[in-house]
């Protein structure tokens, strides 16, 4: 399975920003998939996740309510909605697949993207 990122940008404080993971391979759509952030010298942190089907979904505390995580498996596509953007949000953003257990930890993935760079300026 590989996985594309886009949809990263340099956005305003107070903006949106929509980041897309095209997945290839035929199991895709049977895979949980996650979002994670890297920000610069920090460790990759969790900030969503939605199950195979859609149906559920997780958030990181700092991702609740601003941030919607969606996917359309006939397209082999998951997107990640950001809004409300901050500072703090600057960084790297991966999608990974293949998720189990609880979908919050980098070591219950098996497949990674490249990242795409997120850049908010206050």
């Amino acid at each position: 399975v590989q996985l594309v990122e886009s949809g990263g940008g340099l956005v305003q404080a107070g903006g949106s920003l929509r980041l897309s993971c095209a997945g290839s391979g035929h199991r895709f759509s049977n895979y949980a998939v996650g979002w994670f952030h890297q920000a610069p010298g920090k460790e990759r942190e969790f900030v969503a996740a939605i199950t195979w089907s859609g149906e559920d979904t997780y958030y990181s505390t700092s991702a609740k309510g601003r941030f919607t995580v969606s996917r359309k498996n006939a397209q082999d596509m998951v997107w990640l909605q950001m809004n409300n953007l901050q500072p703090e949000d600057t960084g790297v953003y991966y999608c990974a697949a293949d998720g189990v257990g609880s979908l919050k930890l980098e070591t219950e993935y098996e497949y990674w993207g490249q990242g795409t760079l997120v850049t908010v300026s206050s």
